[in-house]
């Protein structure tokens, strides 16, 4: 699809989207707090050192942005865009396994290294399966579905307005009137096509941060339906969360295992995970870490599934091992987890610690543990339930 020159522009067009931060010579001076531009325009607040690790960061993403246009160039445009096919087909054909096995293992480490900015709106949208998931409706789906809700007014859309504004405010295209009438489409589009979900908040950051990836609201309509339906639990944001608190039962018992002086420390405290790990899983990490980290964490994400958010919430835990085993407030424990989730600016830091510190995790493993998890989990909400219509039941009779 991409001869030499087009490569070339390519690569022209990912430098130009990395421009290097320089702090000011006073920032340079002190060790004070600067604010600046990320790759995808959010303002953020750190020191000189921070911006230091940014700059390094954006020069690792411009090298690997060399390795995939010379993977190009050797093994043919588009090679990384249907693994799995490839997969399949080396299952029929034993001449092909060898290489169809090298490809896939080559896309894996190369997905975990990070897909670079330019490429990554087409790389997502075929290994997530959001292009076979679009393939399956007429072309105009999109559009009818938004022309056809115009105007209507449920629970679902009073919510999505009132979120619109409070969603990263600040941010010169998102918040502002065209930005917030991309992201209502979007999210009211949805909400009308899987009424069981409709709308949950949460919802509204990740869609967000879609938008500023895939560039148009059509491919970020069909990525949000792939998470919603196929990568992440099935009923993380249905009415009652029940997905959401499965997820939370399940990464406390993997904190047990993969960081067990820390889960012992934590509840002999009386701390509960879901403090922080709510919000981490609702909104996949858009809201507590740096942008480019968040991308990079979806990078893996749309490739290998729904185990990389523990691997990522374990990584955090397991960073700050040292200082949490010496807190004895829970407010503490708080304020450490959220100052280096927020502090994050070099992906690979988290993505190292998150596979090769808390080791492997399969996604047959976790789904175990879900299955394990989901009968006390619904028992739970069933009590919750009874017990909130027994207090309307007195109420009434009040």
């Amino acid at each position: 699809m991409f001869g030499i020159q087009n490569r070339r522009d390519l690569t022209m067009e990912l430098q130009s989207q990395i421009p290097i931060l320089r702090p000011s010579i006073h920032a340079r001076r002190a060790n004070i707090v600067v604010k600046f531009q990320d790759m995808y325009s959010f303002t953020v607040e750190g020191n000189v050192d921070d911006v230091n690790v940014l700059n390094e960061v954006r020069e690792r993403v411009r090298n690997q942005g060399r390795v995939w246009w010379a993977l190009e160039a050797s093994k043919g445009a588009n090679w990384y865009l249907q693994p799995e096919i490839l997969l399949i087909g080396a299952l029929k054909k034993t001449s092909l396994k060898i290489s169809a096995l090298a490809n896939a293992i080559t896309l894996k480490r190369l997905v975990r290294k990070g897909i670079p900015p330019v490429l990554r709106p087409k790389v997502w949208f075929s290994v997530s399966g959001a292009a076979k998931k679009k393939s399956t409706v007429p072309e105009s789906y999109y559009s009818d579905l938004t022309k056809a809700v115009d105007g209507m007014v449920t629970p679902a859309t009073l919510q999505i307005d009132h979120d619109l504004p409070r969603t990263f405010p600040g941010h010169p295209w998102l918040d502002t009137p065209e930005g917030h009438a991309a992201l209502r489409r979007v999210l009211v589009g949805y909400s009308f096509r899987d009424s069981d979900v409709g709308y949950c908040q949460g919802l509204n950051y990740v869609a967000a941060l879609l938008l500023l990836v895939m560039k148009t609201e059509e491919d970020a309509f069909w990525m949000l339906a792939v998470l919603l339906e196929n990568v992440l639990v099935r009923d993380c944001y249905t009415t009652n969360l029940s997905g959401c608190h499965v997820e939370q039962r399940v990464f406390k018992d993997l904190l047990a295992q993969k960081c067990p002086r820390i889960a012992t420390h934590l509840e002999d405290m009386g701390f509960d995970v879901s403090l922080v790990a709510t919000e981490w899983f609702l909104c996949l990490f858009s809201k507590s870490l740096p942008s480019e980290t968040t991308l990079r964490l979806w990078d893996v994400l749309f490739y290998e599934g729904a185990k990389v958010l523990f691997h990522a919430a374990l990584a955090i835990f397991k960073m700050k091992e040292n200082e949490l085993l010496m807190t004895h407030q829970v407010g503490d424990v708080i304020n450490i987890i959220h100052t280096t989730s927020h502090q994050l600016f070099d992906p690979d830091e988290l993505l190292t610690v998150a596979f090769e510190k808390i080791g492997s995790m399969t996604t047959n493993t976790i789904s175990k543990q879900r299955k394990k998890q989901e009968p006390a989990v619904m028992a739970e909400l069933d009590q919750r339930l009874r017990r909130l219509n027994s207090l309307k039941e007195t109420g009434k009779n009040t």
